[in-house]
This record gives C-alpha cells, sequence and structure tokens, in this order.
C-alpha cells in the first residue's frame, strides 16, 4: 500500500495513461502520459474513478496517451523500481 505520493503503488501490468496539461512560466503547454498500474486503468474506465500516476497526479482517463511524451518524473520512478517477475526458488 503506498503511503505517499512518491511511494510506488503495488505494480502488475504497467501501461500509460491520459496525459496532464503543465504550465510553465512561459506560458506553455506541456501534455504528458504518465506511468498507471494496467488493472487501475481497467477499473477507472468500468467505474470512471480516478486513478494515480506513479508522479503523484491524480486524473480520469480519457485521452490516448501515445500522442504525448511520458512524464519525466514517471520514467524516472518507473526505472527505479524491481524488475517484474517471481525470482523465489
Amino acid at each position: 500500500m503506498s503511503t505517499g505520493p512518491l511511494d510506488p503503488p503495488e505494480l502488475g501490468d504497467t501501461l500509460l495513461a491520459e496525459p496532464e496539461t503543465r504550465t510553465t512560466d512561459g506560458g506553455d503547454h506541456e501534455r504528458f502520459a504518465h506511468y498507471v498500474p494496467k488493472d487501475k486503468i481497467v477499473e477507472s474506465a468500468v467505474t470512471g474513478e480516478p486513478v494515480r500516476a506513479l508522479c503523484g497526479k491524480v486524473w480520469t482517463p480519457g485521452r490516448d496517451p501515445s500522442k504525448y511524451p511520458v512524464c519525466p518524473d514517471c520514467q524516472k520512478i518507473f526505472e527505479g523500481l524491481p524488475t517484474g517477475g517471481d525470482d523465489k526458488k
């Protein structure tokens, strides 16, 4: 169970979800696709409930994430996670 915005949620399959808009000091808008556990995306599609990305962004997905660059914060967190798989013997 996650305890803070930088603590990653338990991950199964991870997939990119809807982009967010960020405004910089120059007024430019940047859109990002975020990493969210796949089961949460499916649940959100059924229930309409918002999801939480690895970076802490909370929103209700609805757009094609392949049209946007990956959120740099999500990417850093994702790269720091242990690889999946069952190494227990």
